[in-house]
């Protein structure tokens, strides 16, 4: 299972710092993949870290702002978010995926599993 959190009402240039934490398995073992998806659009891919060795991959809206990590301790994965826009405002999901190739990681369909969601909102 996993669990995502950390989202809420931020300004805009302001920072949240989003986890996904599994349970019932080592995070460590799979491809593990922030998307996030705006009313009336489509699920977007944002950033993955591989279960192979922990390569890191960002879409170009996300470079430079976005940082994805794990932290081992507490089973998770990490998405810090700072430099915030209203456009980054949406429904926030973490996925894990246990054979993710790596032309498709900003592939939902890529993923196996998938947490409940967190809402990011930024005022302008």
């Amino acid at each position: 299972q996993l669990q995502a959190s950390g989202g809420g009402l931020v300004q805009s240039g302001g920072s949240l710092r989003l986890s996904c934490a599994a349970s019932g398995f080592s995070s460590n073992d799979y491809t593990i993949g922030w998307f996030r998806q705006a009313p009336g659009k489509e699920r977007e891919g944002l950033s993955c870290i591989t279960r192979s060795d922990n390569s890191t991959y960002y879409v170009d809206s996300a470079k430079g702002r976005f940082t994805i990590s794990r932290d081992n301790a507490k089973n998770s994965v990490e998405l810090q978010m700072n430099s915030l826009k209203p456009e980054d405002t949406a429904v926030y999901y973490c996925a894990a995926g246990n054979s993710v190739a790596a032309l498709r990681v900003m592939f939902p369909r890529a993923y196996d599993y998938w947490g409940q969601g967190t809402l990011v909102t930024v005022s302008s």
